[in-house]
């Protein structure tokens, strides 16, 4: 839900990471996808347990989709913010009821209905704290509306890139959680439960909400994971430029790992602060992976690409481990990378390093604070006179 300027190529053709001539870095690669699912269209809206919304009813909701009720662009279409009744679902006053975001396809952009339809095929019956709310639909005549629960903290993306007062640069803590929100939001589409491949994991779609909780958004580039003993699944090459893995890129397989080595790359971009593909860097440092990768390995080298906004932020302990953990995500031999459970745990064990490095730098304080105390009380004590003896008595 993103920014996104769409851009065709040919999907024969494998990308190299830089090869982006200067544009927008959420370039789409827009070739046609394989369909999703055999069940029929009306199978799915009947079984999606969603709200359909009238054109009318969201055009109201969205003060007529005015412009600034704009919340973002992406290839789907542009997203309005809207306000409905939170028992009817009607259209309600702006700053009352339920506040939700509105994502309206633009026909002349590379995505369309079956893109439209993924979404209620996949948000429409999974269901996970990490996951966006998808509340319900609009099909009527031309019109195909998705919307959604609003997240108020926009994307990840806005946070790390954009310089402004309104998104602030995240701590440390909040990106490590931010993380490992998404690593389990990515984990559960992986499981056997829901089995599927998310195809289109970058910073723009981990959308947050007001407590920072990081909930995965945009699903129509999702597929179905390989069945019947398959290894992978085999589709026409869709995704984002830069995020995606080398492997898909030049074969179309593509499987589970595939949205792993997509998390190491936005991993990287947390811990860097930069985009993985930028034109405006100096020369040599245009590829963010290209760049940062003879640095992740050394406690003394990480330093050199971590972002300075959080400097002081973070234990280099904490910092070489998630750096680690991004090799191991972007290795390119797909079966040498982990799988979303084990960067799950990494970055759980992480976290309880950073809260027991937290606890022990309270503790020095603490400490410090106590002996410097101490420390002046005794001065304190000394700078008193001394008593004098006691005066003997005189018979």
């Amino acid at each position: 839900m993103g920014s996104c300027i769409s851009v065709r190529i040919k999907a024969e053709s494998p990308l190299h990471a830089g090869a982006n001539d200067g544009r927008d870095l959420s370039n789409r690669l827009s070739i046609s996808s394989a369909p999703l699912t055999p069940r029929s269209q009306s199978e799915i809206l009947e079984s999606s347990n969603l709200k359909s919304f009238s054109f009318n009813e969201l055009r109201v909701a969205t003060r007529n989709f005015r412009p600034d009720s704009v919340l973002g662009e992406g290839g789907f279409g542009c997203v309005f913010k809207g306000w409905i009744d939170e028992h009817t679902f009607k259209a309600a006053k702006p700053g009352t009821g339920l506040v939700i975001a509105v994502k309206r396809l633009n026909h002349e952009g590379f995505q369309g209905h079956k893109e439209w339809l993924a979404e209620i095929t996949y948000l429409g019956q999974l269901s996970h704290p990490n996951l966006v709310k998808l509340i319900g639909y609009c099909l009527e005549d031309e019109h195909r509306l998705l919307v959604y629960e609003f997240m108020p903290r926009g994307s990840l993306e806005n946070h790390l890139f954009r310089r402004s007062t309104y998104f602030q640069p995240l701590s440390w803590n909040l990106r490590m959680k931010v993380a490992l929100e998404a690593a389990k939001g990515l984990a559960y589409l992986h499981s056997p439960e829901a089995k599927v491949i998310y195809r289109d994991f970058k910073s723009s779609n981990i959308l947050l909400d007001s407590n920072y909780n990081a909930k995965l958004s945009d699903f129509g580039l999702a597929k179905d994971g390989p069945i019947d003993g398959k290894s992978h699944v085999s589709t026409r090459v869709m995704g984002t430029y830069g995020y995606a893995a080398p492997e898909y890129m030049a074969t179309g397989h593509l499987t589970a790992r595939s949205d792993v080595y997509s998390f190491g790359v936005v991993l990287l971009e947390m811990l860097t602060g930069r985009r993985v593909v930028d034109k405006n860097r100096p020369h040599g440092e245009h590829n963010l992976i290209e760049w940062a990768k003879p640095f992740l390995a050394s406690k003394r080298k990480v330093l050199r690409v971590m972002d300075h906004r959080i400097e002081g932020q973070y234990p280099v302990e904490g910092a070489l481990k998630v750096a680690l953990l991004a090799v191991k995500c972007l290795t390119l031999e797909p079966k040498f990378r982990p799988k979303m459970p084990e960067v799950v745990k990494g970055l759980e064990q992480l976290q309880n390093l950073n809260e027991s490095g937290s606890l022990k730098r309270e503790a020095t304080q603490r400490n410090h604070h106590r002996t410097f105390t101490d420390e002046a009380s005794r001065r304190k004590t000394l700078s008193y006179p001394r008593p004098t003896a006691s005066p003997q008595l005189v018979t």
